[in-house]
């Protein structure tokens, strides 16, 4: 009777790994995907509306996405969590995880609402804005901090669905929400029938609104599935805690590698910093594709680090590795063969003399930098995220040291010296995931 029942609760996993860990990494791309396409309906609809608009949606939308992006930590550390409860086949404990997961998120989405508003004159006139420019910048960033709360709860509900091994839903959600977000962008920027004329500040509220929406679906949907109740449990909240600063200290360093890479290329000179910021385009894109094995690799191997089963984690490893590399082979191999194609959608032709070298040292980067994302993904799901905080440090240091001897020596070629430094960056933190990865399918 038991080994019945046994076998009616085994991960589908277990049986058919290939279209399970496919049927699960589907919709994560979907879902990952969804997000920038909505961000360039907002880019397209706000630029009929002249520069200034533009420019200020542009500082708006960069300053609140990195802001949000550093509380990723609820819905990559309550993912980890929660993965580890149903594998442990507790359900009790996850359902208080989970609510403890969701209340923390509200108090920080209600800090980062209220906080930045004292601040956005000074924010604003940080990132250049001016006049009828920083009016603007700061109407929108007002509007879409009062998404905060809503923001951040998702991001965790996200977390608990993926733990569950639900990736559909998050999916449904976003596509919701993106779709919301687009009418309402038509609506509320052009004044369309009832709906007064906004501009940017439409954009805005499309967002918010859209983000509130989409909340009140995953709550929905999560009391369905868990029986929620509004429990607060401490030693939870310490772990996600915990969590959360291995995760800002290692999101902290990342961007701060990558605005001095911005940084170098742009005092190099206008066509360096058109280079740049092409090939930051691509790769920023190809981090969704790479993000989705990571993802998919985390919710699995937490559910077998719940239960135990050392022999399923192995071959986890082994499959978000062989999927992760095998993907930056064939990107690399199609950035090679379709370089002059990205080089006339991507920048101007003036700066393609020092786009090529640098595109051609990415694209042979690619197959260990899709490693780098694989063993973010394993070593988060088995929970040790000390370790990815400890390897991004040693990496980004290093990295930063190779970008400040760039711009003291001021080689020929600069922005083929960027990318070695940040390919070589890439490698060591690759190299230290899997030596990390490696350890783990010896034990």
């Amino acid at each position: 009777m038991s080994t019945s029942a046994e076998k009616l609760n085994e991960h589908a996993y277990k049986n058919a790994p290939a279209k399970t860990f496919a049927s699960m990494s589907i919709p994560v791309l979907l879902s990952l995907i969804a997000e920038p396409l909505t961000g360039l309906v907002d880019t397209a609809f706000v630029a009929t509306l002249g520069t200034e608009p533009l420019a200020a949606l542009g500082i708006g939308t960069m300053v609140l996405t990195s802001a949000f992006w550093i509380f990723n930590f609820l819905g990559i550390g309550t993912q980890t969590e929660i993965s580890h409860c149903i594998g442990a086949d507790n359900k009790k404990t996850t359902s208080i995880t989970a609510s403890t997961a969701l209340l923390l998120a509200l108090a920080i989405g209600l800090i980062a609402w209220l906080l930045p508003l004292l601040f956005l004159p000074q924010i604003s006139q940080f990132m250049g804005a001016e006049g009828a420019m920083q009016n603007l910048s700061i109407s929108y960033m007002t509007c879409r901090l009062a998404g905060g709360p809503a923001v951040l709860f998702t991001m965790a509900a996200f977390g608990i669905f993926r733990g569950l091994q639900d990736m559909r839903t998050p999916l449904v959600v976003t596509t919701i929400v993106n779709a919301l977000n687009v009418l309402l962008d038509w609506l509320l920027i052009f004044g369309i029938g009832p709906f007064p004329e906004l501009g940017v500040a439409g954009a805005a509220l499309a967002t918010t609104i859209s983000q509130y929406v989409g909340m009140a679906i995953t709550l929905y949907a999560l009391h369905k599935k868990l029986q929620l109740t509004p429990k607060f449990d401490l030693p939870r909240c310490k772990r996600l805690l915990s969590i959360g600063w291995d995760m800002t200290v290692r999101t902290g360093l990342v961007i701060a590698f990558l605005l001095y890479c911005t940084r170098t290329a742009t005092q190099a000179g206008a066509i360096e910093g058109a280079a740049h910021q092409g090939i930051r385009q691509f790769v920023v894109f190809n981090t969704l594709l790479l993000d989705t094995f990571a993802i998919t690799g985390q919710s699995l191997t937490g559910y077998f680090k719940g239960k135990n089963d050392n022999t399923m984690i192995k071959q986890v490893i082994r499959q978000t590795f062989k999927y992760s590399f095998i993907t930056g082979i064939i990107t690399g191999g199609l950035m090679i063969a379709g370089a002059d194609l990205f080089a006339k959608f991507l920048i101007p032709t003036e700066s393609w003399a020092v786009f090529f070298p640098a595109w051609t040292v990415v694209a042979l980067s690619q197959p260990t930098n899709s490693l780098s994302y694989a063993t973010d993904g394993i070593l988060w799901g088995i929970g040790d995220f000390a370790f990815t905080r400890n390897a991004m440090c040693i990496s980004c240091i290093i990295g930063i040291g190779f970008i400040g001897l760039i711009t003291t020596v001021q080689p020929l070629q600069p922005l083929l010296w960027i990318w070695l430094a940040t390919g070589g960056m890439m490698l060591i933190r690759s190299a230290l995931g899997c030596y990390r990865c490696w350890q783990l399918t010896k034990a």
